[in-house]
């Protein structure tokens, strides 16, 4: 008797939430070739086509449509459980500060698996301007935050350096224009502090012609040809042009993204976040 076995309905969900059989096979971590075998099998269990071959990739069919609502139903069951029976026993509540454009992607990542892995603790997270984060720490208003600082405070772990630059877009040569249009932070922080001294160094003339409260502000005029701004170089894309000591710009500081902790914090579930963060970076 064929039995539905969970790890050919974990393939099939990649695979049909991909729509392409390569990408489902690097989501589970599995060749290709081992993947269309699981599907194949999966196919031979039913007992009818589950999918659509395309030139584009894969679409489901109508038994396949059928499928998925169980499918998913069964793994986010089986998930459950396994979180319940491996939970570690920890509790309480754990205040969280992450920034709203530094590695948000990767910090939402880790809030995800932090969740699956200690369902039992309470996560507040608060996602804005990371500059209120040391305040609001030294307030006891977070129990530990993610953000940027030039310089390495008491209470800091660095978790990862960037250096920072002056960039411009290469379709367009701001620096021929007299003053320089140049976006900044808008509000006081060692960012803008840091830039404006290197404009100052530069002693050449410009002008503000872009401000925002966000990483995605700057960058965003940057890219659009508005304004040349500083940013970390691991956020650059690549139709950005760095300008250095040819241009003018002497070096400017490294970011450093640390982890800060309120001393009022439960040190067991401050330690279990910092280790996940830690993994992460």
């Amino acid at each position: 008797m064929n039995n539905l076995d969970s790890e050919l309905l974990r393939t099939f969900l990649a695979v049909a939430g991909t729509g392409s059989v390569t990408e489902g096979a690097r989501l589970i971590g599995r060749s290709q070739s081992a993947t269309s075998l699981q599907i194949m099998r999966l196919e031979e269990v039913i007992g009818r086509d589950l999918f659509e071959r395309t030139g584009r990739g894969v679409t489901l069919t109508e038994t396949g449509q059928r499928l998925m609502p169980v499918a998913r139903d069964v793994k986010e069951r089986l998930d459950a459980v396994l979180r319940e029976i491996t939970a570690d026993g920890l509790r309480g509540k754990l205040r969280l500060g992450i920034p709203d454009d530094h590695g948000q992607a990767k910090l939402a990542k880790i809030l995800s698996a932090f969740a699956q892995s200690h369902p039992q603790v309470e996560l507040e997270v608060t996602c804005t301007i990371s500059t209120d984060f040391p305040e609001l720490l030294s307030r006891g208003r977070l129990d530990l935050a993610v953000y940027e600082v030039e310089t390495i405070g008491r209470n800091e772990e660095v978790v990862f350096e960037d250096p920072t630059c002056w960039v411009m877009s290469r379709y367009r040569d701001l620096l021929a224009e007299e003053p320089v249009p140049v976006a900044l932070f808008d509000r006081a922080c060692w960012w803008r502090e840091a830039a404006l001294k290197s404009l100052e160094a530069r002693g050449r003339p410009y002008r503000i012609a872009f401000s925002s409260q966000s990483v995605a502000g700057v960058t965003a005029a940057v890219e659009a040809g508005i304004a040349i701004g500083l940013l970390g170089r691991s956020t650059l894309a690549g139709h950005l042009k760095v300008l250095g000591n040819e241009h003018g710009f002497a070096s400017t500081p490294m970011s450093k993204l640390v982890i800060g902790v309120a001393a009022s914090a439960n040190q067991d579930l401050v330690r279990t976040m910092k280790s996940a963060i830690r993994q992460a970076f």
